[in-house]
C-alpha cells in the first residue's frame, strides 16, 4: 500500500513538471539561400531547424516560456528587391506588446523592422 501511494505521488508530481508547447520551425532565409526555410509543406529535410518544444522569451522576464503560435514572416526589401523569410515561435499573452508576443499584431515596415523581428524570434 505504501509503495502504491509513493508511486501515485511520483506520477502526480512528474505530470506537473511536463511542459506543454507547440513545435515550430526556427530559421531565416535571405534571397532564398536556405530552401528548407522557404518551403511551407515539404519538411522531410528541415528537421535541423525544427524545435520541439518551441520555447520563447518574454519581455521583462527571465527564462523561456512555451510558445502558443508558430510565426512565418515573408518580406521584400524595397531598396534592393532582396527577399527574406523568418520562421520562429511566439507567445500570445492576450496583450499587444512588442516583444515575442507578436501574434495579434500587424507588421509593416522597412529592413530594420524585419531585422528586429528576427532578433526577437531567434531566442
Amino acid at each position: 500500500m505504501r509503495t502504491l501511494l509513493g508511486l501515485l505521488i511520483f506520477l502526480l508530481f512528474n505530470d506537473l513538471l511536463t511542459v506543454f508547447a507547440i513545435d515550430c520551425f526556427k530559421c531565416m532565409s535571405i534571397n532564398r539561400d536556405y530552401p528548407a526555410c522557404e518551403d511551407p509543406f515539404h519538411n522531410n529535410y528541415t528537421l535541423d531547424v525544427f524545435q520541439s518544444p518551441c520555447m520563447t522569451g518574454r519581455k521583462g522576464r527571465d527564462g523561456l516560456f512555451p510558445a502558443t503560435s508558430c510565426v512565418k514572416i515573408n518580406g521584400v526589401f524595397d531598396e534592393t528587391g532582396e527577399t527574406i523569410v523568418v520562421r520562429g515561435c511566439a507567445l500570445d499573452s492576450g496583450t499587444l506588446t512588442t516583444d515575442t508576443e507578436l501574434v495579434r499584431m500587424s507588421h509593416y515596415g522597412g529592413s530594420s523592422t524585419m531585422i528586429s523581428l528576427y532578433s526577437i524570434l531567434r531566442h
